[in-house]
């Protein structure tokens, strides 16, 4: 086990108001969008797995269905829209490398989105390949310390295989191989998940980042980063 990064795997968190779920339900139709282009036009998520992810990741968000539909359409019907997945890496203010995934359809806006912000926080672009062998592709589910006994969470670790189990005051966060996301449930070791699993990054090794400007600064950068309408997520190798 490890000790829990607060950067482990970043993900959004937005306060509930109105203009902030219009963003992330753009966030999720472009995820499910892209799915769908990505599997043939596959709408079925029982043959889809990755729209099978996006379609749970939706719902636990309460995307409504017709923005749901809507999306699905936008990836295999008359409205179809050209959508892809770009990779952005780079460096922040105090060397904390940066791993960043964005869907767009237009790679020249994004990428000068995310060069604008990188920028303008002290942080720069790198080549791709310099930050992507920092990272391991995993799957991850969070499971509930209240909900689930730590003996139950182990052996199930030991039995998919999981790579590491990172525990804070409140929660179980398992890494596994990415192989087996869209085949692991709870039901199958009768425990019950916080969330779905799903696709992450985990950094290999870690930088220590210490309370104080430095930690603000790198806060501030990924809010940013994460708020730009087409990236969905960011990763780093900080950890404090």
């Amino acid at each position: 086990m490890s000790g829990h990064s607060k950067w482990s795997n970043i993900k959004r968190q937005k306060e509930s108001t109105d203009k902030a779920k219009s963003k992330i339900f753009g966030k999720l139709a472009s995820l499910i969008t892209l799915a769908v282009i990505g599997g043939g036009g596959v709408t079925n998520p029982d043959h889809n797995v990755k729209l099978r992810l996006a379609l749970e990741k939706a719902k636990q968000d309460n995307m409504p269905k017709d923005n749901i539909d809507r999306a699905l359409q936008k990836g295999s019907g008359p409205q179809k829209i050209n959508l892809t997945e770009i990779r952005y890496e780079g460096y922040s203010h105090d060397g904390v490398a940066l791993y960043m995934i964005a869907t767009t359809d237009n790679s020249n806006r994004t990428a000068a989105e995310v060069k604008n912000v990188l920028e303008r926080h002290g942080a720069k672009m790198a080549s791709p390949g310099a930050v992507s062998y920092l990272f391991e592709h995993r799957g991850v589910v969070c499971l509930a310390k209240s909900e689930n006994k730590e003996a139950d969470v182990l052996a199930m670790a030991e039995k998919i295989q999981a790579s590491d189990i990172e525990v804070t005051d409140e929660q179980y966060i398992v890494y596994f191989p990415f192989s087996m996301l869209g085949k692991l449930t709870g039901e199958d070791f009768k425990l019950t998940f916080k969330s779905s699993p799903e696709s992450t990054y985990k950094p290999v090794s870690t930088i220590a980042i210490s309370e104080g400007r430095m930690r603000e600064k790198l806060d501030q950068l990924i809010t940013a980063l994460v708020d730009l309408d087409d990236v969905h997520e960011v990763y780093v190798n900080a950890q404090g």
